[in-house]
């Protein structure tokens, strides 16, 4: 069995703060374990709005419960009027996170069934140690940026075989590729979109992030080829023209593979489609198909070089 390290920081995060509860004589000391419980998230921006949340949701529960139980009575009939009226309340200030550790407080409020400061007092200690340890706690975050580094060669390597293929099939016309590559490239960047998110939230003073910048330039790319492909499936013949388009993707790609810049691959693309404009008029329906096509290709292409 394996312990995640996001498991161990709760384990120590709810011991601590029970200790701490207890050990200042508070009552109902278990809420502040259920609140730290409650608050150890993914990454620390996710740990502070749940803890700001859950923070706002308890102290108007704790005041409206007061308020409500004794005017009505310290009954079960009072949940309900509670519940319709601070549920919604909770939604509306989007602090919904805070019903379920604010049940726990609204209940403290019914077992002790009288209006007291020290009872005021006790609970919000009880709510500042839970929520104070759950950040404190969850500060610490493992840096990802191994993972991320992996991720993002494998997408680099993913990227470079899709258009190695693309430029094989336009110059020689035939392929045993399945497409795989574009199947794993789409998954590979939903997990390194999500890591790269959590990476930003990790780090709530830096305001750019280059992770989750690259990977959305790469889920651009991909989407262009998504798109081209279809294309290229569409020419079935040889032609000039798409010899050298298969050229030209073969340089990009080798440029983009050795990480060195080049500022010409869009005039060179301009240059072979002013050569198409010179040829003559496809004859056969068959030609006119696989021109159509191919100018697809060309299309979709020069919006992949405006992503370099």
């Amino acid at each position: 069995m394996k312990i995640g390290f996001r498991t161990l920081k709760t384990a120590i995060g709810v011991a601590l703060s029970v200790f701490i509860a207890q050990s200042l004589g508070l009552q109902y000391f278990t809420a502040a374990g259920i609140l730290t419980l409650l608050c150890i998230q993914k990454s620390r921006k996710q740990s502070f709005q749940a803890a700001l949340s859950r923070l706002f949701a308890c102290l108007i529960s704790l005041f409206a419960s007061t308020l409500l139980f004794e005017a009505i009575g310290y009954g079960a009939y009072t949940f309900l009027v509670l519940l319709l009226f601070f549920i919604p309340l909770t939604v509306r200030l989007g602090i919904h996170q805070g019903i379920a550790s604010s049940i726990v407080i609204v209940m403290h409020v019914y077992m002790h069934g009288q209006w007291e400061w020290s009872f005021f007092l006790n609970e919000i200690c009880v709510i500042l140690i839970g929520l104070g340890v759950a950040l404190a706690v969850n500060w610490y975050m493992p840096s990802i940026d191994k993972e991320l580094n992996r991720h993002k060669d494998q997408v680099d390597g993913l990227i470079a075989a899709i258009l190695k293929e693309i430029s094989l099939y336009l110059k020689e016309g035939q392929t045993s590729w399945d497409g795989k590559e574009l199947l794993l490239l789409g998954d590979t960047l939903r997990k390194a979109s999500e890591l790269a998110v959590l990476d930003d939230e990790n780090s709530l003073h830096r305001k750019d992030n280059s992770y989750r910048h690259y990977f959305g330039l790469k889920r651009r790319q991909y989407e262009i080829l998504d798109r081209m492909l279809p294309a290229v499936s569409g020419i079935s013949i040889q032609m000039e023209q798409g010899h050298r388009i298969g050229e030209l993707i073969e340089e990009m790609n080798a440029h983009m593979s050795g990480g060195i810049p080049s500022p010409h691959l869009g005039e060179k693309l301009r240059s072979i489609r002013e050569f198409h404009k010179l040829l003559p008029m496809p004859v056969t329906r068959d030609e006119f198909e696989n021109r159509a096509s191919l100018y697809a290709v060309a299309n979709e292409l020069e919006r992949f070089i405006e992503t370099l």
